[in-house]
């Protein structure tokens, strides 16, 4: 199998090891750099891969985000010299994963990988082909509620979410799920 060659001056997704809890000032801190340090033409998108998570509280649905990988941010950038050292440098950065340290670049992460990543997080522009339409009855695959089976009420294409009827404390509860997320059920 042969691996595609590493570009230097190809645009990329890195991972980036900051202290865990600090992903967002870092993500600012990185934002605010990118633009002092004029390097906007090498760094382009700085990610903290968070999902929503709905929990049930007094019988209500509340909404938290949920941080997918904790202590680590994902760069998409063209590695040069100057970036990797803005970035490096960035208070709360600890590393580059995927770099074996005495001023080797990183390695990047897959196109698979990242996407989907994006996807997860409803940020991707490659749509998910699915074989179920409003009406169908669904297995959640997974999150929270991995293993229920409901029927798709509602379908959004732009975003990649259907909602689905679930029975939760024995009524119908209306929840929104990624099209990923979901298998239809055979009749």
């Amino acid at each position: 199998m042969s691996e595609k060659k590493f570009d230097e001056n190809e645009k990329q997704w890195f991972v980036v090891n900051t202290y865990a809890g600090h992903e967002n000032r870092v993500k600012d801190n990185l934002e605010k750099r990118m633009e002092t340090m004029g390097i906007q033409d090498c760094l382009f998108r700085i990610l903290v891969a968070e999902e929503q998570e709905i929990e049930i509280k007094n019988g209500k649905q509340v909404v938290k985000m949920h941080n997918l990988f904790p202590g680590y941010l994902f760069v998409e950038m063209i590695m040069t010299d100057d970036a990797w050292y803005v970035v490096r440098n960035t208070p709360g950065v600890t590393g580059f994963i995927g770099s074996s340290g005495g001023g080797a670049k990183p390695f990047p992460v897959s196109p698979d990988e990242i996407e989907s990543i994006l996807r997860r997080m409803g940020q991707s522009d490659k749509k998910v082909a699915v074989d179920f339409v409003v009406g169908d009855s669904v297995k959640i695959l997974s999150g929270p509620f991995g293993g229920m089976e409901g029927k798709v009420s509602s379908m959004n294409d732009q975003t990649q979410i259907a909602q689905v009827l679930i029975m939760l404390f024995g009524r119908e509860t209306p929840t929104d799920i990624a099209y990923n997320d979901l298998q239809k059920l055979e009749a």
